[in-house]
């Protein structure tokens, strides 16, 4: 360490680390192993601690608190148990399976943390010696398995000395980092003067949310520089407040771009400057052996990989800036894994920008490292609009019966059986649905089948058996359908008037269907493998479904992540009306809420009405009056447009049509499914000189996160009110918010309609020197309680 350091750090610095954080960071070695193995759930983690303490004889000690200083290291922890009459100290360990499955090193961990807190009970009771017990507890039989060894005191301290050795080193490192940081951080000033129209006013209530430990709700417009008027506040208060780290979450892959960009900005492109920012990526995009297995015998960059960490970690941590591209130099350097390199500098990093899986979903890394690490953290939800669909997604699963049948011929004989019980019960429950209601194919049920739920559940226990009793057998064909089951199940028993039951006779495809989306919820075609199967096996080939767990409320699920974070910014450019988030989010009442106007004079834009029907049912007959009223506002304004559908049917009907009559326009079409390459070449048609028509979906990818400014697109047509479907589904969510919040049309159909159509129509507003033209092509567009929800400045014309 460096003069400079050491005159950063004060005489009283302490740095403070769990017990378990210090045997991870100092005693972990070997493979890292992520081969699917059962684990116990947190809840029967808790209930397993519990049993094996209730279970102890009067006098015994439980969650003793335990802590010590070494140097300016402070280390604190729980001991599981204490039996003062024996002098037996426990560590009990939760697990699944066979006792033998256990690795070495998992329990070599195991015992690391249990001599620390050996030598810490030593220390605080004055012992000589000590017999530690290292109880690992079947959850499934409630067995326990108790390891006994007995120690003195001094060798305890010997091995607890060298643990906080090998970390001291880190810990005056971090804490010179952490003084640099703070430093810094005051001193840095604003990178975007002057400030744009609204920005500072945004800028000063994210920093006094932040000081104060608030949720914050801003709606701020397109182009007064909203990420850069978020970051940099929320870096300035980390050293006021003591933030440990920041979480920018993001929707979609060009948000965390934003992101990176704006902290370039913060830092003035200086390498040296003391931020730590680490870009999480999806495993699936940063994983360098996809075909191989995530073991030490398989994938080499898992061989040895806790062996190799320190100096991966050691050199990352002096890199300072991780995104994706120099956390795999780094880790292709030091022949490790770069997506678990990125977990691992998680713990040491400033600013992680991520996902918003990463911290809201139902495994989240970020939200589960917080927790442990007992970090203050500020999170920063970008595009937050996008989170109620996204968190309704988290914690919603579907099965079909397909699935079951599919898997049937290539699952291991053992556990066949427990398949056909699970087939029985769909067999049984699509059955009695028919009979029920014979012309419904969509049913609303009241609970989840409870026979069906048992008959899951013993799947979900022979499975997992199964795949403990074989540690090194690769499951892949069962597993996915496996992994889904426990999902189902983990939710059912989380089942409540925030989720919806469906069970469908028709669908037959694994996927949940959209109840926000504007396309219809179809039936998907069997294969002809499906049918050959469904024919070959003694199960009706005339009844086939799926049994879907909905939620349409995620504020029972995503509460206690708000509430953990220090403070939540969440911003967007459409967050209105805020009660709507608030509600369905679960967001505290006192939350805070920022409306900054809009800089843009309405002459910028001209926004014209155009009184069609495109209604399902009309949309034949008023074809030719929309693709006219589109040719002739090109015409009479030639440049690049965007052109916005409720449907790829939709669309292509419009497309056909247009290039039927007007074939010199040139045209560009949003795909189904499309990859960052192919998007990026559809956005790169709007050039300046170019002229085209971009048609894409309402709610896609091209409806926000696009940023063309000046000529690159100077227009936008919207062929729809972007209300989602009035089907079966959306009936019951509608009747679900009437109930709840007294407004089930405007939650279920006009707020995310109305949201998506101003979204995609502020793609063409960008900078104060914008001009364009917003086209809506739609008659209901001249009613009061749609226009209410319009943007404010803007300036609405009709055109008959």
């Amino acid at each position: 360490m460096s003069d400079v350091q050491t005159t950063l750090l004060s005489l009283d610095a302490t740095y403070s680390v769990s017990v378990r954080n210090l045997c991870e960071f100092a005693a972990k070695t070997g493979d890292l192993d992520l081969r699917f193995k059962p684990t116990p759930t947190a809840k029967e983690g808790r209930e397993g601690h519990q049993l094996v303490a209730s279970r102890r004889a009067e006098g015994h000690e439980t969650e003793v608190s335990l802590c010590a200083s070494y140097r300016e290291l402070r280390i604190r922890g729980r001991a599981d148990g204490y039996d003062p009459s024996s002098n037996v100290l426990e560590e009990v360990k939760t697990f699944r399976g066979r006792i033998e499955a256990i690795a070495p090193n998992h329990s070599g961990l195991h015992w690391a943390q249990l001599k620390v807190y050996g030598w810490l009970m030593c220390r605080d009771r004055e012992l000589e010696r000590i017999t530690l017990a290292l109880v690992y507890f079947d959850v499934m039989d409630q067995t326990e398995h108790p390891i006994y060894e007995e120690f003195d005191a001094q060798e305890l301290e010997a091995f607890y000395n060298t643990l906080c050795d090998n970390f001291l080193g880190w810990a005056r490192t971090e804490m010179a980092h952490r003084n640099s940081r703070d430093t810094a951080l005051r001193e840095t000033e604003f990178p975007q003067r002057p400030f744009r129209p609204g920005q500072r006013d945004l800028a000063s209530c994210v920093y006094r949310a932040a000081l104060r430990s608030k949720t914050l709700l801003v709606q701020a417009p397109t182009g007064i520089g909203k990420t850069i008027g978020v970051v940099y506040p929320a870096l300035r208060a980390m050293p006021e407040r003591g933030i440990d780290k920041i979480f920018y979450l993001t929707a979609k892959t060009p948000g965390r771009q934003v992101a990176l960009e704006a902290l370039e900005r913060v830092k003035g492109h200086r390498h040296d400057f003391p931020l730590r920012v680490v870009e999480l990526v999806a495993k699936d995009k940063s994983c360098e052996h996809r075909h191989l297995v995530c073991h030490g015998q398989s994938c080499p960059l898992a061989s040895g990989f806790y062996d190799r960490l320190p100096a991966a970690r050691r050199f990352a941590a002096q890199t300072l800036w991780l995104d994706q591209a120099h956390l795999r130099q780094v880790a292709l350097a030091h022949n490790i894994c770069p997506y678990y390199l990125g977990h691992e500098m998680v713990r040491w990093a400033d600013v992680v920008v991520g996902d918003y899986n990463y911290y809201f979903d139902r495994s989240a890394i970020l939200y589960a490292l917080m927790l442990e690490g007992g970090w203050r953290v500020s999170v920063l939800v970008d595009e937050a609009h996008n989170l109620y669909a996204r968190a309704c997604s988290m914690y919603s699963e579907t099965l079909t019966q397909a699935q079951a049948i599919d898997l049937r011929p290539k699952i291991p004989p053992p556990l066949r059986g427990a398949l056909d019980g699970l087939l029985s019960q769909w067999q049984l429950l699509l059955e009695g649905s028919e009979r029920d209601q014979v012309d419904a194919h969509w049913k609303l049920l009241a609970e989840v089948p409870e026979s069906w739920l048992r008959s899951m559940q013993n799947f979900n226990g022979v499975v997992g058996e199964y795949i403990n009793e074989r540690p090194g057998e690769a499951h892949g064909e069962f597993l996915n359908l496996y992994f889904q089951t426990v999902g189902f199940a983990e939710l059912a028993g989380a089942f409540g008037e925030h989720s919806l039951c469906e069970l469908d006779r028709d669908a037959l495809a694994g996927l949940l269907p959209s109840a926000s989306n504007d396309t219809p919820i179809v039936a998907i075609e069997q294969s002809s493998r499906q049918l050959a199967l469904m024919q070959s096996e003694p199960y009706d080939d005339d009844v086939a479904g799926s049994l879907t767990l909905r939620n349409i409320v995620p504020a029972p699920f995503i509460t206690k992540r708000i509430t953990a974070a220090d403070s939540l910014v969440m911003f967007s450019a459409t967050l209105n009306p805020a009660d709507y988030y608030i509600n369905l989010l679960g967001l505290p009442q006192e939350t805070w809420i920022l409306d900054i106007p809009c800089p843009f004079e309405p002459e910028q834009l001209r926004v014209i009405v155009k009184p069609i029907s495109t209604r399902r049912d009309d949309r034949l007959d008023s074809l030719d009056d929309l693709v006219v009223a589109m040719a002739n506002q090109y015409t009479d304004q030639p440049g690049n447009y965007l052109a916005f559908f409720g449907s790829f049917e939709y669309m292509a009907m419009a497309q056909r049509r247009l290039e039927a009559l007007y074939p010199h326009v040139r045209v560009w079409v949003q795909n189904r499914e499309m990859s960052e390459s192919s998007r990026h070449a559809y956005l790169q048609k709007f050039e300046v000189e170019s002229q085209g028509i971009g048609f894409a979906v309402l709610g896609g990818v091209f409806g926000e996160g696009v940023d063309l400014p000046g000529r690159r697109l100077i227009g936008a047509f919207v062929a729809t009110l972007g209300l989602p479907q009035f089907d079966a589904v959306n009936k019951v969510i509608c009747e679900r918010m009437q109930t709840r919040f007294g407004s089930g049309y405007d939650y279920t159909y006009l707020f995310p309609g109305i949201q998506k159509v101003v979204q995609a129509a502020g793609r063409v507003i960008r900078t104060q020197s914008d001009t364009g033209t917003v086209m809506l092509l739609d008659d209901r567009y001249q009613e009061y309680r749609y226009r209410k929800l319009l943007p404010a400045w803007w300036r609405i014309g009709i055109d008959c």
